[in-house]
């Protein structure tokens, strides 16, 4: 560990008592989901899938769901880590503006954080596209096992976001459960690529960046504007910038410390 590098953060930490935390899928590694880029910003598999192809007929929406059932077993045992418990342990202190999470995971808020914004949204939760009603993730998984039972014995790699990789399957007789409300398409209650993030999340991330002294990005190399842009946000404001991620991110020109370790040996010091 660079006990240096940890050193720095930490007076960075102490010197701030009102940070805007912004924390990336690098949070969350540690926990046992992959992430999506690698150490210089780029994709390590094919981007995720964006809403216009999902919306575009049932061929697509029969992959995405095989693989999220699939890969549902893994993400739903998933369980905090040291990261997520010492910015409980801050917000539990008072040293913390809001968390702004890019993250559907729902971790932070295991590990007993409470002032959190999940940016795009929570993927333990299922939205109708022609109703919007509501339901859980773990109720559309019971739907998709009985409506897909041999599927279950399918083995895969575990990917990001509660996805798995399913080469070389034929996804044309995979079953795709509709709302129980109004017989619509139903979506996890997560922003695709190609989707907008509600209005009233992003208004209260302003709201809340205005009231912080300082700024501290955990995990995320920012190439997805909806993140940066409250970075250049804070700089534009000449709030001090720390992040800690491995490799390059958006915001490198931007930064007052960059610190190059994991999050978990990072934040460690914090963590109770």
């Amino acid at each position: 560990m660079d006990a240096r590098s940890a050193d720095r953060l930490h007076d960075f930490v102490d010197a701030h008592p009102r940070l805007f935390i912004v924390t990336g899928a690098g949070i969350s590694t540690d926990s046992g989901i992959p992430d999506y880029r690698d150490g210089q910003g780029e994709w390590k598999r094919s981007p995720p899938m964006t809403l216009q192809m999902f919306m575009s007929g049932p061929p697509a929406r029969a992959r995405y769901w095989a693989r999220g059932m699939i890969g549902w077993r893994h993400f739903a045992s998933v369980q905090p880590n040291v990261a997520h418990r010492a910015l409980a342990a801050l917000e539990h202190d008072g040293r913390i503006e809001l968390l702004l999470t890019q993250n559907v995971d729902g971790l932070h808020e295991a590990a007993g954080s409470h002032n959190v914004v999940d940016l795009h949204g929570r993927l333990d939760r299922v939205r109708c596209m022609q109703c919007g009603d509501i339901s859980t993730r773990d109720a559309m998984q019971r739907r998709l096992q009985e409506a897909n039972p041999t599927w279950m014995a399918l083995q895969a790699t575990i990917a990001p976001d509660g996805d798995a990789d399913l080469d070389g399957v034929d996804f044309s007789s995979f079953e795709i459960p509709t709302c129980t409300v109004c017989g619509g398409i139903l979506k996890p209650d997560v922003v695709f690529f190609g989707e907008n993030v509600p209005r009233a999340r992003v208004d209260t991330a302003w709201a809340h960046l205005a009231r912080a002294d300082a700024m501290l990005v955990v995990g995320s190399s920012l190439m997805v504007y909806s993140g940066y842009r409250f970075v250049l946000e804070a700089s534009r404001r000449g709030l001090p910038i720390a992040s800690v991620n491995l490799g390059v991110t958006r915001a490198d020109a931007l930064l007052t410390l960059k610190v190059d370790l994991p999050c978990g040996e990072a934040l460690a010091r914090y963590a109770r």
